[in-house]
C-alpha cells in the first residue's frame, strides 16, 4: 500500500510539473500574443496617421490648384476682353482709312480733271493768241485738245459751260517736267503788241493757278 502510495504521489507530482510547464508556456504564448497585438495596433494608428496627413496634403494641393486655375482663367478672359476690342478700334481705324483714302482718291481725279480742262482751255486760247484765224491743220488741232478736256470731263460732252477752275492759287504742284514743258511753250511770245499782251495775261493767269515753281 505503502508503495501504491508513492507511485501515486509521484505521477501527481510529475502531472503537477507537466500542467506548470503548460501554464508557463501559455503565459509566454499570451504574453506574445498580447505584444504582436500592440505592435499591430501601433502600426495601424501609424497607416491611419499617415493615410489622414497625405489626405491633407493633397486636399490641400487640389485647392491651391483650383485657385491658381480659375486665376489664370479670369486672366486670359480679361486677355480675349482686350484683344477684342482692339481688333474691334483696328477695324474702326481701317474702315475710316479707306474712307479718307476713296475720298482722297475722288478729290485728286476730280482735280486732275479739273486741270486737264482747264490746260485744254488755256491751249486753245495760246492757239488762238499766237494764231489768229484758223489755219491749215489748227482747228483740228484745237477740236483734238478741247476733245481731250472734254472727254474727262462728262458735263462738257454734255453741252454745258466750261468747267471753272475752283482750287485757290498755288493750290497744285506740277512736276519738273510738267514745268519744263509749260516753260519752254511759253518762250514764243507773238510779234504782234496786243496779241502778247493778252497773252502774258493767260499766262500770269496760269501760273498762278498752278503755283510758285518746284
Amino acid at each position: 500500500m505503502r508503495r501504491l502510495a508513492l507511485l501515486e504521489k509521484e505521477v501527481l507530482q510529475d502531472r503537477l510539473a507537466l500542467q506548470r510547464d503548460e501554464a508557463r508556456r501559455a503565459k509566454a504564448s499570451e504574453d506574445q500574443l498580447k505584444q504582436r497585438i500592440k505592435d499591430l495596433e501601433a502600426e495601424l494608428e501609424g497607416a491611419r496617421s499617415e493615410g489622414k496627413a497625405i489626405y491633407a496634403e493633397m486636399s490641400r494641393q487640389c485647392r491651391s490648384l483650383q485657385e491658381a486655375m480659375q486665376s489664370r482663367s479670369r486672366q486670359l478672359e480679361e486677355e480675349v476682353e482686350g484683344l477684342r476690342e482692339q481688333l474691334e478700334l483696328c477695324q474702326r481705324e481701317a474702315e475710316a482709312a479707306q474712307r479718307e483714302a476713296k475720298q482722297a482718291l475722288g478729290e485728286r481725279d476730280q482735280t486732275l480733271a479739273q486741270l486737264r480742262a482747264h490746260v485744254a482751255d488755256v491751249e486753245a486760247k495760246y492757239e488762238e493768241i499766237l494764231h489768229p484765224g484758223p489755219a491749215p491743220g489748227q482747228a483740228e488741232r484745237r477740236e483734238a485738245s478741247v476733245g481731250r478736256g472734254c472727254a474727262e470731263t462728262p458735263h462738257q460732252a454734255q453741252g454745258a459751260a466750261p468747267p471753272v477752275w475752283t482750287q485757290p492759287p498755288g493750290s497744285l504742284k506740277l512736276e519738273e517736267s510738267s514745268w519744263e514743258y509749260l516753260s519752254s511753250g511759253l518762250t514764243h511770245y507773238p510779234e504782234d503788241g496786243i496779241r502778247r499782251e493778252k497773252f502774258d495775261k493767260v499766262s500770269t493767269s496760269l501760273l498762278e493757278s498752278l503755283g510758285p515753281t518746284p
